[in-house]
C-alpha cells in the first residue's frame, strides 16, 4: 500500500471510495455479484490488495457476509439495486440477529434505468426490514459511511444498508483518506438466542430489533450526520443523497437541511428546520418516500409532482420542482441503440431463433438485445432466470403446436446466478412437449464489464478456480438431452440443432459456446498467465 492511499487527497468514484473505505476500515472479506453500478466496488477492493471474491449470486453473497460478521469480523456485500430483492430472504432475518463484526450492505440503485430492468427505490427496504441506512452525497461521504456504517453495525449488532445511486458511484469528487486500521481478530462467540431465529428465538429477537432502531433514532438526533445552511426564511429545503447537491446548486438562495442515516430518521430535527420556514419542499429522487413519512409524522411538507418520481433528478429538474413548473419536459435526443457487437456469438443464435419462427423466454445479460432488429427474436424478459421457468410456464400452458415453439435463453453467468433451479424444475415437473433451454456461454459476466464467475474457472484477480461444468450438472439433474456446441466449429448447423430438439418431446440443453469477442484476447492472456504460474509452482 502506497503513501498515496493513506494521506493524500484523491479524486475518485463513490465506488471505489467505498472500495478504498473498505480496506482502511480492516473488512476481512467484500463478496458480491456484479451488478451496474456496484460492479467496481469489488474490482478496487481486491485491485487495492483487499481480499474480495465473486459470489453465483447475491444471496449467497449476503449469507457468506452474515458468516463473517458472526464470527467477529467486518464483512462487505455488494449488489445493484435488483439483487437486494435476491439477497432479501437473508437480509429480512439477518436484521433480527446480533452480528459481532461489522456488516454493510450496499445497495447501489439506478435511477433512471441506465442498466437495468427497473427503477425500484430501495429506500423501502430499509423500512421494511428494519436496517439502519446510509445514504452519501458524494464520494467523500461515501468514503466515511462506510467507516460509519462498520462503527453502527458493531455498536448495535445490526447490519447496515449503504444505499448508493449510479451518480454518487460513478462520479468523481476529491476523497480525503483517514489512517488505515488493522483488521479485526475473528473469534467466534456463540450466542444461539440472537443467531438461531426459530420462532421462539425470532419472537423476542424482533422487540430487540426495534429497541435497537429506537436507540439509533435517538442517536441521530443527537449526533447524526447532517448538515445545516441557513438562507432565506421564504424556502426551507429538506433533502439527501445526491438530491442535496442538485439542491444546493437550484436553490442556493433557499435554507437547507440534508442528513445521512436516513433510516430511521431524525424527526425532531427535521421538525425544527421546518418549523421556520414559510415553505418547506422535500427534494428526493425516486419514489416519494421521504416526503410521505414526513407527513406522516405531522410536519407541513411539499413534495414533487409524478412526473419527477421517475428518472433520474438533476439541477434542472431541481430548479423546476422548486418553482412548481409541472409542464411536459422536453423530449431528450435520441442516442444510439445498443446492438450485439459485430462478430458476438450471439448474432448466430437469434439469427436461427428468428427464422424458425421460436418463442423466445429471454433472460437478463448481453444477450436480451436480441429483443431488436435485425433479430427480433426474444419475447419475455423478466429477472435473472426467469427465461427457464417462465419457457416452463409457455410451454405448460400453450398447446403443443405453440408449446413446441418455445426455447429458454439463458448466458452462463445468469445460468450460474439464478437458472440451476429452474433447470431442477424443467426435470422435476417436465411439460407435455418436453423443453430446450439454451445456454449461450461466453465465458464472461459480459454486460457488466466481463467479470468473472463460477462457470469460467476464474477467481475475481483472473487466477485459475474450480470451473462448473454445465453439462455434468444438467445430466445429474435428469435432463434427458445435453448438447454441447462449440459455435467456433464450422461444420455446426444450428439452426437444424436446434429444430431437433424442438421436434422431440423430451427435456433438453443446449450450450452453445464461444468467448465474448471483446473478452477472448483477455481470456486468452490469463490463461498463459495461470500456465506460467503451475510451471513456475515448486513441486509439492
Amino acid at each position: 500500500m502506497t503513501d498515496s492511499l493513506t494521506k493524500s487527497r484523491q479524486l475518485l468514484s463513490g465506488d471505489d471510495a467505498v472500495a478504498l473505505a473498505a480496506l482502511h476500515a480492516g473488512t476481512a472479506l467484500g463478496i458480491g455479484y456484479p451488478g451496474t453500478p456496484s460492479t467496481e466496488i469489488l474490482e478496487t477492493l481486491d485491485r487495492l490488495g483487499g481480499r474480495a471474491q465473486w459470489s453465483p449470486n447475491e444471496k449467497t453473497a449476503l449469507e457468506v457476509a452474515i458468516g463473517v460478521a458472526f464470527a467477529g469480523a467486518r464483512a462487505l456485500a455488494t449488489m445493484k439495486h435488483v439483487g437486494l430483492n435476491v439477497a432479501a430472504d437473508a437480509l429480512f432475518t439477518a436484521t433480527y440477529t446480533d452480528v459481532d463484526g461489522g456488516l454493510i450492505i450496499v445497495s447501489a440503485d439506478d435511477p433512471g434505468m441506465a442498466s437495468s430492468q427497473n427503477e425500484q427505490d430501495n429506500r423501502r427496504y430499509a423500512r421494511a426490514a428494519g436496517i439502519p441506512m446510509l445514504e452519501p452525497v458524494d464520494s467523500q461521504q461515501a468514503y466515511d459511511f462506510t467507516w460509519l456504517g462498520y462503527e453502527l453495525s458493531e455498536r448495535w449488532k445490526i447490519p447496515v444498508l449503504l444505499r448508493l445511486t449510479t451518480r454518487v458511484c460513478h462520479s468523481l469528487t476529491p476523497v480525503l483518506p483517514r489512517a488505515p486500521i488493522a483488521p479485526r481478530v475473528a473469534d467466534f462467540r456463540r450466542d444461539v438466542p440472537a443467531r438461531v431465529m426459530i420462532p421462539a428465538y425470532a419472537k423476542p429477537a424482533h422487540h430487540r430489533l426495534r429497541a435497537k432502531l429506537a436507540d439509533i433514532a435517538a442517536w441521530n438526533e443527537a449526533e447524526g450526520p447532517m448538515q445545516t445552511e441557513m438562507g432565506s426564511r421564504s424556502l426551507g429545503i429538506i433533502s439527501t443523497g445526491i438530491s442535496a447537491m442538485h439542491a444546493r446548486e437550484a436553490a442556493p438562495e433557499a435554507s437547507h437541511f440534508s442528513f445521512g442515516l436516513t433510516y430511521p430518521l431524525p424527526i425532531g430535527r427535521i421538525r425544527d428546520f421546518a418549523s421556520q420556514f414559510e415553505r418547506v419542499l422535500v427534494i428526493e429522487e425516486g419514489d416519494p418516500v421521504l416526503v410521505e413519512e414526513v407527513r406522516a409524522a405531522g410536519i407541513p411538507v411539499e413534495g414533487k409532482t409524478e412526473r419527477f418520481r421517475f428518472s433520474e433528478l438533476d439541477v434542472a429538474r431541481v430548479r423546476r420542482i422548486v418553482a412548481g413548473d409541472d409542464s411536459e419536459e422536453p423530449t431528450p435526443p435520441k442516442g444510439k441503440p445498443p446492438e450485439l457487437c459485430p462478430g458476438c456469438s450471439h448474432r448466430t443464435v437469434f439469427h436461427a431463433l428468428r427464422d424458425l419462427d421460436c418463442i423466445v423466454a429471454g433472460d437478463i445479460g448481453c444477450y436480451t438485445l436480441g429483443v431488436l432488429p435485425p433479430f427480433s427474436a426474444m419475447d419475455t424478459c423478466v429477472c435473472m432466470g426467469a427465461s427457464i421457468t417462465a419457457g416452463l410456464g409457455l410451454r405448460h400452458a400453450l398447446p403443443p403446436d405453440q408449446a413446441r415453439r418455445v426455447v429458454s435463453v439463458i448466458g452462463d453467468s445468469t445460468f450460474v446466478h439464478s437458472g440451476l433451479t429452474g433447470l431442477a424444475e424443467m426435470a422435476y415437473n417436465p411439460p407435455p412437449t418436453g423443453h430446450l433451454v439454451m445456454i449461450l456461454d461466453n465465458e464472461t459476466t459480459a454486460m457488466t464489464g466481463q467479470q468473472e464467475h463460477p462457470g469460467t474457472g476464474r477467481a475475481i484477480d483472473h487466477s485459475r478456480a474450480h470451473r462448473m461444468d454445465f453439462a455434468a450438472v444438467a445430466r445429474a439433474m435428469g435432463i434427458a438431452h445435453v448438447d454441447l456446441i462449440d459455435e467456433s466449429a464450422k461444420n455446426i448447423d444450428l439452426k437444424a440443432r436446434i429444430a431437433e430438439c424442438l421436434a422431440r418431446d423430451e427435456t433438453a440443453l443446449m450450450i452453445v459456446r464461444q468467448p465474448c469477442v471483446l473478452a477472448a484476447p483477455k481470456i486468452r492472456l490469463y490463461e498463459k498467465a495461470a500456465d506460467q504460474h503451475c510451471t513456475a509452482a515448486p513441486a509439492a
